[in-house]
Formats: C-alpha cells, structure tokens, sequence
C-alpha cells in the first residue's frame, strides 16, 4: 500500500487505467472521467494553484458540495505537498470565516455562486487569503480566478516542465501533515485535527484488510466530502481498491441516481439507513392488504434469515427464498439492484435498522471512528456482523476501556493533534492515548459496544447516570418519530423532545379527519398524543424507574442544519436545542413533578 495519499492515486491510475475512474452528471446526463484525464486535471490545478504561490506545507481550503472536482482539488492540493482544509458547504459566512482564519489557509477553492459570495465577503478580513478559485461562478474580486483560468495556468506549466507534478507528489511524506478537518462541534467552537498521510493511508489499509473493494466495483458518493468517513472510505479506500467512483447530484437525487448508476457499494450515515427503513415500511404501509400482507410475511421471513445470519447459520428454506424473490429482490432493484454491502459510520446504527436491510439482502457493515483517528477504530467483519455492535478494532489499532468506561484508542491512525490548540490537544492525547469521549465496552469476542458520549450522559437529580443514545435509538426505531431527544440532567427525572414524522402523521389525521390548522393544533390532540404515549410506554417497559421518560414533547417542525440544530453530519446538538426549547422544557419539568424511583 502507498505511504502517502497522493501515491493512492498515481499508483490507481497506472494500475488500472480506468475509463471511468470517476462519474458525475453534467446536464441531465451521465459523464465518465477516464483514469488519465483525472489526473491531468490534477495536475493542471495543482501547478495551478503553484502560480497563485501554494507550495509544500500551504493550506487551502475547500468550500464546496461533494463533486468530482472536489476531489480533483483534494488531490491536487496533496500532490503539491501542501494541506487541504475542507469546509462544510452548509455553514454560514461567519462559520467559514473562523475556519479560514484559524487555520490560516493561503488559497479557497470554492465551487458556485453562493460559495464564492461567503468567502468574496469576507476578503478584506482575511489577508493571509490570497487567492480564490471559483469551480462554476465568475467574480470582479481581484483575487478571484476561474477553474478554467486555474487549469490553463496549470497548463502552460506543465507544458513547460512536465515531471514538475510528480516530482512534487513523489517528495511527499508519510509523516507530512495532509489534512485539517475541523469538528463538527456538537459543543463549543471547532477543533482542528490534523491528519497525516500516513494517519489515513494507513486506516486505509487497515480498512481494506477487512472489508473487500474490486475494480469491477462502483460506488455512489453522496455524503460531504469535507468529513473524513467518506473522504477516507468513499475516496481515498476506493481509489485504492479500484474503484469507480460516481458523485450523486445532490442527497435529494440519491434514490434516483442509484437506479441510474447502478452502485455495488455505498457509504452512508444511521440517519440516511433510518429514512430508507422509514420511507419502504411506510410505502408498504400504503399497499392493497393482500400485497400488505406479502411484504409482512416475506419481510418477516428475511429477518429469520437475517437473525440466523447474525447467529453463524444459514437459513436456506423455499419460504426464505420466495420472500426475497416477492419483497428483498424488489427493494433492491429500487437502489440499483447490484449492491453487494453498504458500510455505516459517524454514529450508532439502530439493530432494527440493520437487521432491516440484512433481511432484504443489503448486508450493512457498521464501523466506529473519529475525526482524530482517520476515522476507522472498529469495523464488523463481513460475515461476522453483530447488530448493536461495531466490531472489533482493524488491523494495527489498539483500543482499551478507561476511567468512567471511556473508550481510549492508540495506533497509526490518531491524529498528530489539534491546529494552534496545545490545550486541546493535552485533554485528548494522554500518556499515549487518545481519549474519545465515547463510552463503551468489549464484549466476550472482541466486539466494540457504544452506549454513548461521555457528556451526553444524563445524570439526574437523584444522582443516577442515565445514557441517552440507546433510548433514542429505540424511540426513533418507530415509524411514527423522526429524532428523539433525552434531557434530564440534574433535573427530577427524564424526558423527551420528539419530533413526529409529520408526513405519516398528516395521513393519518387526513383519513381520520381530524381537523386543524397547524401543526401545533395537531399535536395537541389526544389521539396523537396517545399515539407517541404509547411508543413511550413500549419503551419505559423495559427500563429501571430511573431509566424511563416519565414526560414529553412534541415538536411542531424538523430540526435542521440551517437553524444550527444539527451537525453536518446530521447529529443532533443538543446544547443548542436546550437553548431552543428552554421554554418548552421548563414547562414540563413544571407539569411533570417527580414520580417516586426518578
């Protein structure tokens, strides 16, 4: 395997010389990018962004949505040695602004109008910027250049010395800095972890020893680019597994760019799997009762397939194969109908979930990892799949429990530490560790179990710890919830902010005719709120008396990146819904006094 990540590339393309190393879809139609005609266009930007004075060791930052040129920009930037800063395309001006500043970045390569606005804005502010390139939109900044000017500049250059690209990409390091990527920051301003080549090359290695890739396979990219999980699974391991890459549109068109593309592998986050699950069982909700009735039944013979599976048998009977020709088969066709797994990452998979798609005949492999370990720390072999588990650590990766049940992880794929942040940096890399805030344990075969993040735990009034995620995960496992939320620390007892899935919830008050005018007037209604009352009451059954939602809310909208209620990859902040739903919360802790046992 290559030291560097930019040795990734050059060794894929001379090894497999691919028609379509990468796809993407350019006026309603689909383009392939040839192996050869990727890495002229690397070189080209990158000797490109060399007349703009970016050399070894530069930073550069990428505000754009996944694209294939995003990953040219990535490339090219590593290849000259340099290190790449991606920025969410979602965040704000003043987000980007902090990012720019604080990791000193030389050059911004931003993709459309919109992008190029946040960053022209902030010009003035930033004099270290001296450069940006514009993938799509033209700007009168004088420090703005075109994707095209950039490759012509690059151009002429190479035309002038063409070994000038490879003797750069061959000068780099395993050691050398590759990347900052700054949290995602569910608390606090973010932190920027800096990566190596060797960090990620080596996690990619690792990752590959345990889960197969093929040049005959294809994957469909959709997840930001600017996070490491599918920066380093959904680029870097496919590159190194020969892999042709297709950029989906956007994540509206993931449905229908599967059928067209046909992937055989894809990478995806719990809440993407969780509105697939959602969206099928809800469609199969609608259907005429006998054909109801074949998707119950068929379905429930793949999850005695599935569960067997899960156990290290086969389960291999007419009825098993019947359902996956009724209902498995089908569900399959509608993502392609050629995906051999599909890999889950960036938070806890639901076991419902994942025995869902096990028993339609889509194996997911669910992992675990950080932005500070590249990310992979623990991986389910295929074959050897355990629900509510995330396997146990690859290859090279060593993982120990600590103080408080804290998951503490060494090896080659921890970060060398925080950007211009020592204290940081000090609170997580200790006596050779990195402390990832995660709470977990081993189990009997070596397979990693979270029960959650350290400050997330709840403890209450009583004194008692309660950790919310699996609480969560059981509450949104139903087709009535979207996201659940668990509050109760230092308070009297535990609670609950659920928001609806209002699509399903609006048909239901439709055939019932139960009138209103908002939502809000909607949810008050008895029969919905003895609809999620009851989901609460199946959760409580199984819990201790200080474990249980003893009161909650309904919320009348979705939670939403744009609002600041969520990650870029979709986790939820909750220091920022406390700040909200102050009211709301206050309001039942005030209707809701202590039940004895909270």
């Amino acid at each position: 395997m290559a030291g560097t990540l930019i040795r990734i590339f050059l060794e894929t393309v001379s090894r497999h010389r691919k028609p379509a190393q990468f796809v993407r879809k350019r006026d309603g139609r689909w383009e392939a990018v040839s192996a050869e005609a990727a890495l002229a266009d690397v070189e080209r930007l990158a000797l490109g962004l060399r007349h703009f004075g970016v050399g070894r060791g530069d930073h550069v930052a990428i505000l754009s949505e996944s694209r294939c040129e995003w990953a040219i920009s990535d490339l090219a930037i590593l290849g000259l040695g340099a290190v790449s800063v991606p920025i969410y395309s979602t965040l704000t001006a003043q987000q980007c602004r902090f990012i720019l500043e604080n990791s000193e970045a030389k050059v911004a390569i931003v993709s459309t109008a919109e992008q190029l606005a946040k960053v022209v804005a902030l010009l003035d502010d930033l004099p270290r910027l001296g450069a940006v390139v514009a993938m799509d939109a033209a700007g009168n900044h004088p420090k703005v250049r075109s994707w095209s000017e950039t490759l012509a500049q690059g151009e002429q250059a190479r035309a002038a010395a063409p070994d000038a690209f490879r003797a750069a990409a061959e000068a780099v390091e395993p050691g050398d800095l590759a990347t900052i990527i700054y949290t995602s920051g569910t608390t606090g301003e973010p932190k920027g972890a800096m990566l190596t080549h060797s960090n990620i090359a080596s996690n990619v290695e690792a990752c590959l020893k345990v889960v197969e890739l093929r040049p005959d396979d294809t994957s469909l990219s959709f997840l930001p680019l600017s996070h490491i999980f599918e920066r380093m699974a959904g680029l870097y391991a496919m590159l190194a597994g020969g892999v042709t890459i297709a950029y989906a549109e956007s994540l509206d068109t993931v449905a229908a760019d599967a059928i067209e593309v046909k992937p055989t592998v894809l990478t995806g986050v719990p809440r993407f799997y969780e509105k697939v699950y959602a969206r099928v069982t809800e469609n199969a909700a609608k259907l005429p009762l006998p054909r109801r009735l074949i998707f119950n039944w068929g379905l429930g013979q793949g999850v005695a397939a599935a569960r067997a599976h899960f156990a290290g048998r086969t389960l291999r009977s007419f009825g098993v194969k019947l359902a996956d020709h009724l209902v498995g088969a089908k569900i399959r066709e509608r993502v392609g109908g050629r995906l051999r797994f599909c890999i889950s990452g960036g938070a806890p998979l639901s076991p419902q979930v994942m025995e869902f798609f096990f028993a339609v005949g889509i194996p997911v492999i669910e992992g675990y990892g950080l932005t500070e370990t590249s990310p992979v720390i623990c991986l389910n072999p295929p074959g050897k799949e355990k629900p509510g588990a995330v396997g146990p650590p690859v290859p090279g990766v060593e993982v120990r429990i600590g103080e408080e049940g804290e998951i503490l992880t060494r090896g080659p794929h921890v970060m060398k530490g925080y950007f211009s942040n020592d204290a940081a940096t000090a609170q997580a890399l200790r006596d050779g560790w990195f402390h990832t805030g995660d709470i977990g344990h081993l189990d009997a075969d070596g397979y990693l179990v979270i029960t959650d993040r350290l400050k997330d735990l709840l403890v209450t009034a009583g004194g008692k710890k309660v950790a919310p995620q699996p609480l969560e995960g059981k509450l949104k496992a139903s087709r009535w919830v979207t996201e659940a939320v668990l509050i109760g620390d230092r308070r009297p007892c535990v609670a609950a902010l659920i928001v609806p899935n209002f699509e399903r919830l609006e048909q239901l008050a439709k055939a019932q005719g139960w009138s209103h005018a908002t939502r809000a007037e909607l949810l008050a209604r008895p029969e919905v709120r003895g609809i999620y009352q009851r989901r609460v009451d199946r959760l409580n059954a199984g819990l201790a008396p200080f474990e249980q939602v003893k009161t909650f809310a309904l919320l009348d909208r979705d939670l939403t990146l744009e609002a600041g209620e969520l990650t870029p990859t979709l986790k939820v902040k909750r220091r920022i819904l406390m700040e909200k739903f102050r009211d709301v919360i206050e309001q039942l802790y005030h209707a809701s006094p202590a039940p004895p046992g909270a």
